[in-house]
């Protein structure tokens, strides 16, 4: 397991020149998407954007964070398809319910990264992808390896691979702070749900 933690950035490297088909890239925010971006677009042919986050706790916090990603896909020079899901908060709360008190960071956080990331994978099906990636795991918070695993298991038997990545590796994380400052990108301080407002 800390073996494959630790390549799955490698592992994704040797797997980009050989993928046959549309990459999805679920975007949990544009400055976790800055770098991702910046390291993808040279590699991947057809790669399209998808903002599915209904863990953030307003609307008006949801359209912020989806308006500065296609900010970012504009002044980045990427003009990457986007999809910008619609707002359903109570999607979220009924993923996580019975775990409003988990500890940020435990079961609450991976029923939402599932919810999230299943929805990237019908997604990839509706577009013809083949592959789908998220960008959360360039958070140094945000365990690589967990994510990838929950990625398998939600895109199972769904024709639909969830490829391996670890976009915090190569100081992928702190190339996104740096663009954020170049772009003037806004950064928000906390995940998005209200649970991990609050803590």
């Amino acid at each position: 397991m800390t073996e494959r933690k630790n390549n799955l950035q490698k592992e994704l490297e040797k797997m980009l020149p050989t993928l046959d088909g549309g990459v999805l890239l679920h975007c949990c925010c544009a400055p976790c998407s800055t770098s991702c971006l910046e390291y993808l677009k040279p590699r991947i042919k057809e790669l399209s954007l998808y903002f599915y986050n209904p863990n953030i706790d307003s609307e008006e916090e949801y359209f912020r964070r989806a308006a500065e990603l296609e900010r970012l896909n504009d002044v980045g020079g990427y003009a990457f398809p986007l999809t910008v899901a619609p707002y359903i908060p109570k999607e979220f709360y009924d993923a996580v319910k019975g775990l409003e008190r988990e500890r940020e960071g435990g079961a609450r956080c991976d029923a939402c990264f599932r919810l999230r990331l299943a929805a990237a994978v019908k997604q990839a099906e509706k577009e013809g992808k083949k592959y789908v990636l998220t960008t959360l795991s360039v958070s140094p918070h945000k365990n690589a390896e967990l994510l990838y695993e929950i990625g398998k298991s939600v895109s199972a038997g769904s024709g639909v691979t969830f490829l391996p990545s670890d976009f915090k590796k190569n100081n992928g994380f702190v190339r996104s702070t740096q663009i954020c400052r170049e772009l003037d990108i806004y950064r928000q301080n906390y995940c998005g749900c209200s649970f991990a407002k609050g803590s």
